[in-house]
């Protein structure tokens, strides 16, 4: 009360104008703080997609809400892009808007550039290089060719401080959301930072101390082992039968290295005798040794599988037509267990 008489007493003015005044500025004040601050609420399906787009304007962003009835008027939302300082900082993407944000909600969305817009994808294990490329594309929409070539680029791979031909093996198969609007490098970074942990534990570092395997050839043997079994209890076993044939300098003679060979000229995954000729340092038959880099991309229990190989006298295995294997240490042990497999095979 003191100071509206104080008031009177200055500028010379009535109870009722300043009244008056008082009012006024209390509608003018409620009316801004309603038109900004209040929630916007449209008809259409909630959350509702909205898509910014690269080199898009300001201007048009906002006439794209309006028209999308995202936002009832497109001048508050140019103020109050004014009073935000946001104008020149929205970031292209894809966006789940929510209903009833406000104004300054929306701007603060597009400026932190948060999209709520992910999408599931299952990458399954063992799948070859190319194979991940197409199915990348078929789900985010990112280019396969362009992924491609980010996977073979030595400058790329230095950068991701790989020592190898290609990213082949370096990428963990897994299920995994996505941005809609990555990129063919975000997707990249994601796949490799989830493989570069299972390499970070100290056994882990320890135990390829003692195997003096580099992570290269882990990786390697890792996506020979994925390409020979679907049984993840067989792969530890599987892994102890080649680092016994590696000590002894027996070739490894792994069907998934023809088949990598192969794997974009034959719809199956058949081998011939024929095939156990191609001249390729990646073809096991007819060298010794691993493969120069990995055959595939590699789950995680065959990663640690590669790793943490079972002790046994087992250097020979074949299938059993179930599914999984028969092992054995002996030649003639062998021999019969593929002859088994065969009159198998050929009553089918």
């Amino acid at each position: 009360m003191n100071k509206i008489n104080n008031l009177i007493r200055q500028f010379h003015l009535t109870k009722n104008e300043i009244y008056f005044i008082i009012g006024v500025w209390s509608f003018v004040f409620g009316f801004l703080l309603f038109a900004f601050l209040g929630p916007n609420y449209y008809d259409v399906k909630s959350p509702h997609k909205f898509n910014v787009k690269p080199g898009d304007s300001f201007s048009k962003i906002v006439n794209n809400l309006y028209n999308e009835k995202i936002i009832p008027n497109s001048t508050n939302m140019k103020i109050a892009a004014f009073i935000y300082g946001a104008e020149n900082k929205i970031k292209a993407g894809k966006y789940l808007i929510k209903n009833g944000l406000n104004y300054f909600q929306l701007l603060d969305l597009f400026v932190k550039g948060t999209s709520g817009l992910q999408t599931l994808v299952t990458i399954p294990e063992g799948i070859w290089q190319y194979k991940l490329a197409e199915l990348l594309e078929e789900k985010l929409g990112i280019s396969s060719k362009e992924f491609m070539a980010l996977s073979n680029r030595k400058s790329f791979l230095n950068s991701c401080n790989i020592i190898s031909n290609s990213l082949e093996g370096y990428l963990l198969p897994n299920t995994y959301y996505f941005y809609e609007n990555s990129s063919e490098i975000d997707v990249i970074m994601k796949l490799k930072l989830e493989m570069d942990k299972i390499f970070e534990s100290d056994s882990v570092i320890t135990q390829m101390a003692k195997l003096e395997m580099t992570k290269n050839e882990i990786l390697t043997l890792a996506s020979i082992i994925e390409g020979e079994s679907n049984k993840v209890s067989e792969f530890k076993l599987i892994s102890g039968v080649y680092y016994n044939r590696l000590r002894k300098g027996i070739r490894l003679q792994a069907d998934p290295t023809i088949q990598y060979l192969k794997r974009t000229k034959r719809s199956n995954n058949k081998v011939y005798f024929k095939d156990l000729e191609i001249d390729s340092p990646y073809n096991t038959y007819l060298n010794a040794g691993l493969p120069p880099s990995p055959i595939n991309n590699p789950g995680k229990s065959a990663v640690l599988a590669a790793i943490f190989p079972d002790k046994t006298d087992y250097i020979f295995f074949v299938a059993d037509g179930t599914g999984g294997h028969k092992f054995s240490s002996k030649l003639s042990e062998h021999n019969f267990n593929v002859q088994a497999y065969r009159r198998w095979r050929n009553s089918q």
